[in-house]
């Protein structure tokens, strides 16, 4: 018996190399390069087209949760993820080159994987893995809207803009991370500060920039934890002051006090040669975002590795159409990753390993692999296809939809380790139930 798993990116190399684990031969179909899609430059695995960021490492955080639940299912992404890390204070940022070049080393060194270059433009037959990411081509997203119905929603992702860090003026910038010690000055994000005059100039520029769609796009239509720069400014010229620009934490050592606003950068790369501007998603036009982002002043020279750029994205209505595993109801196929309505890097890998288990649970005629609810991902996956979620909308995994602690604990931060402890001890006895899905794996 073998799977087809349509789609390379994180979620699909998981779900292959997690049934390659189990003895399953995997059938991995990635369009590229017979295809590009507009965000993607390489023909590798897993390649990370946004951020380089998987979020906070911090136990006590949903993301920092996830990871744990991850380390303990036997993520082969997450393993892979730690190896090619890059600093970035709490956060697992990753060298998105080597992240994706040992993906695809591990998925082409692994006997049970065929990899197949070419577009799928149909369901395929037999058990099998949609996993085509939010870029999935418009004959296979079209197939599967003809099997679901057309109850399904598009929305528009924005990547943020890398620059070379040999153009950064270092004498209008910082290194420090928020709450470090300023004259310690090691912190893992170079801080670029902007005076009250320089921010209220960069915001009215920045409102008033030329957008690359046009000026009816309306922002109900973009995804909240991904809306670019200039649509957030849009809603309040202070917002960004209070957002992704906020100077919580930071002490400016030129001044000794708190800039105004600060424009925060991350290393891409474990050398350090290239940032990218934290936040700073954009649908601007190149000229525009060279012009408006070199206001910052530390970035006035800047010369830019990659613009930031748009790209459609597409996701069934889950709730509707998937059951708690996100498969099909009444098929062999299984949905994975951003296609599901779930959203993040962490949560895509964590979809391809849902999908892989059950996948095999099926083929072994196992029972279904349904995560506690008390898991950051088994929340998730409960809320992304629970009827009762209307007007369905990309979710990454938080505590508010985890469901409530038995007792109420009004310490914020005794409340989010209580939802940890939790969560670990319910993925851990997942595990330790669920021999029959781990045991071959993890041995």
């Amino acid at each position: 018996m073998r799977v087809t798993v349509v789609g390379g990116g994180l979620a699909g190399s998981e779900c292959a190399l997690q049934l390659a684990a189990r003895g399953i031969g995997v059938d991995l179909w990635e369009q590229r390069p017979v295809h590009r899609s507009p965000a993607h430059k390489t023909d590798g695995f897993a390649e990370l087209v946004c951020s380089n960021s998987l979020k906070s490492t911090n136990e006590d955080s949903a993301a920092g949760l996830l990871k744990s639940e991850l380390s303990l299912y036997g993520s082969k992404l997450l393993e892979i993820a730690y190896a090619t890390r890059v600093a970035a204070g709490g956060a697992l940022a990753v060298d998105r080159t080597l992240f994706s070049q040992a993906v695809t080393r591990a998925i082409e060194g692994e006997p049970l994987i065929e990899v197949h270059r070419g577009e799928v433009t149909e369901l395929p037959e037999g058990p099998a893995v949609i996993a085509a990411g939010p870029l999935c081509s418009d004959a296979l997203f079209s197939a599967l809207c003809a099997r679901l119905g057309d109850d399904h929603l598009a929305f528009f992702d924005a990547a943020a803009p890398i620059v070379d860090a040999s153009t950064i003026d270092m004498s209008r910038a910082f290194r420090q991370s928020r709450y470090d010690d300023a004259a310690a000055s090691g912190g893992d994000y170079l801080n670029c500060p902007l005076e009250r005059d320089e921010y209220e100039a960069f915001v009215t520029e920045l409102v008033g920039a030329e957008r690359v769609l046009s000026r009816d796009f309306e922002s109900k239509d973009l995804f909240q934890a991904c809306q670019p720069v200039e649509e957030v400014a849009r809603t309040g010229f202070m917002s960004l002051a209070f957002g992704a620009l906020k100077p919580v934490g930071l002490i400016d050592p030129r001044t000794g006090r708190r800039p105004f606003a600060v424009v925060q950068l991350r290393a891409e790369n474990s050398s350090c040669t290239a940032y990218n501007l934290v936040g700073f998603q954009t649908n601007l036009t190149f000229g525009e975002q060279a012009r408006v982002f070199r206001m910052i002043p530390a970035l006035a020279h800047a010369e830019f590795f990659r613009y930031g750029v748009m790209h459609r994205n597409s996701f069934v209505d889950a709730p509707r159409v998937l059951d708690r595993t996100f498969a099909i109801p009444g098929s062999d196929i299984t949905l994975a990753g951003q296609i599901t309505g779930t959203e993040g890097y962490v949560e895509a890998i964590a979809s391809g390993l849902l999908a892989a288990l059950n996948t095999y649970a099926r083929i072994r005629d196992l029972p279904a692999a349904v995560l506690p609810p008390t898991t950051a991902f088994g929340a998730l996956a409960a809320y992304a296809t629970d009827l009762a979620t209307e007007d369905y909308q990309p979710m990454h995994v938080n505590y508010g939809i985890i469901p409530p602690l038995d007792v109420h604990i009004r310490s914020k931060a005794d409340r989010k380790r209580a939802y940890a402890s939790r969560g670990r001890d319910a993925a851990a006895c997942f595990v330790s139930e669920r021999t029959d899905l781990f045991a071959e794996a993890l041995s």
